[in-house]
């Protein structure tokens, strides 16, 4: 059975990173535990993330304030800016095309 998450051979791009051998071997258990493959799971995160997933936005957030990986200044002006673009979107019930639009006039404006 051909997996559907896997784009068209034209239309792909391979993203590769280093890993410790302990935590490939606990995510490669972890997935098989889960019933998927370890490329499923990227690809599930990968659409979380861009598609501004509010459970893996929060964990990035924790993450990065716990790991010290981005000054708090910047975490709350990241805080604003997404919930200035969740207040725009629910009052102009925008679709994701013109949102992303908006993300993009933000990001130019603000460097972020």
């Amino acid at each position: 059975m051909k997996d559907p998450t896997i784009p068209d051979v034209e239309n792909r791009k391979k993203i590769m990173f280093y890993e410790s051998p302990e935590n490939q071997t606990k995510l490669k258990i972890r997935c098989d535990y889960d019933g998927i493959t370890q490329s499923q799971f990227f690809r599930m995160m990968i659409s979380g993330y861009i598609g501004n997933d509010e459970n893996i936005y929060q964990f990035i957030k924790n993450f990065k304030q716990d790991n010290n990986l981005q000054g708090i200044a910047k975490i709350k002006k990241i805080d604003s800016i997404r919930k200035n673009a969740e207040e725009v979107e629910a009052k102009f019930d925008l679709n994701n095309d013109e949102l992303e639009n908006i993300f993009d006039v933000i990001e130019m404006e603000t460097g972020i």
